[in-house]
């Protein structure tokens, strides 16, 4: 099987695994559903108040809410994406049968962490964000081009989303507990994501520090292509460095990992 083929196959079981919880995504898209009524009218009255808040009229500002809420499990901004997993690996030493595997440790997750992406995408965040632009005022573009450009971001949002975690995920490790390192991720996915309010409304310099930082890459981006508030190539250079370096930092510090898995005989 050529490389590109194990990977796809690697996507499409993370796919078909999440696939079989039906009765947790319908939770999840009425929860998501819920949610978003509650956000909605929350940013409707803080727009009432402050009209254009982060260059946002109510109709972005509603879309936003939205797609945050399509997003929410898609990027696993809380966590618990193929990072949970790796996490547990690492601590019960299974990690080891993975290092013996024929194919890259990093991509063969990342390729895991696409495929449950996808799924939660279609499965869990469609219908939420069909369901806020039927019947709330919505800043939905109607050019083909703007969508394409639109799911261009998606994809480099999902890869930083995975380098993030990949990254912290390692840190296992050497910690042997992943408790600490998934709050962080919990904490730091909705403060700096753009998940509970929009980057574009917060102050300087704080607003200038984190829509620097990669989680600016995961939201406002995407967010910001599809309502037209930059260009897709801004967007996409964005996100492509961030997920570069991150890739790159999580390559180097599985080396080091996997030297110290050796050293300790595992």
């Amino acid at each position: 099987m050529g490389s590109a083929r194990l990977y796809a196959a690697v996507a499409a079981g993370g796919f078909r695994r999440y696939a079989t919880y039906r009765a947790a995504t319908a939770a999840g898209i009425f929860t998501n559903t819920v949610f978003g009524v509650i956000l909605v009218y929350t940013y409707l009255a803080l727009w009432d108040e402050r009209p254009h808040l982060g260059g946002y009229d109510q109709a972005q500002a509603v879309t936003y809410v939205w797609l945050g809420q399509c997003l929410y499990s898609t990027l696993a901004i809380q966590g618990g994406g193929a990072e949970k997993d790796l996490m547990e690996r690492i601590r019960t030493g299974e990690i080891a049968v993975d290092l013996y595997r024929p194919a890259d440790l990093q991509l063969w997750w990342l390729a895991s962490d696409l495929g449950r992406a996808l799924f939660q995408v279609l499965g869990r965040g469609v219908i939420p964000f069909a369901f806020g632009a039927l019947f709330f005022p919505s800043a939905l573009p109607t050019d083909v081009t703007v969508w394409a450009a639109f799911a261009v971001t998606l994809v480099l949002a999902m890869v930083v989303s995975f380098a993030i975690r990949y990254l912290l995920a390692l840190s296992v490790f050497w910690i042997m507990d992943g408790m600490g390192i998934s709050q962080f991720l919990m904490v730091t996915g909705i403060f700096f994501s753009g998940m509970t309010f929009p980057l574009n409304a917060f102050p300087d310099p704080y607003g200038d520090i984190v829509r620097a930082l990669p989680w600016a890459a995961q939201i406002q981006m995407p967010a910001d292509v599809l309502m037209g508030e930059t260009s897709p190539l801004t967007a996409y250079a964005f996100q492509a460095v961030w997920a570069v370096v991150l890739l790159a930092a999580g390559r180097l510090l599985q080396s080091a990992a996997t030297r110290r898995v050796v050293v300790q005989g595992g």
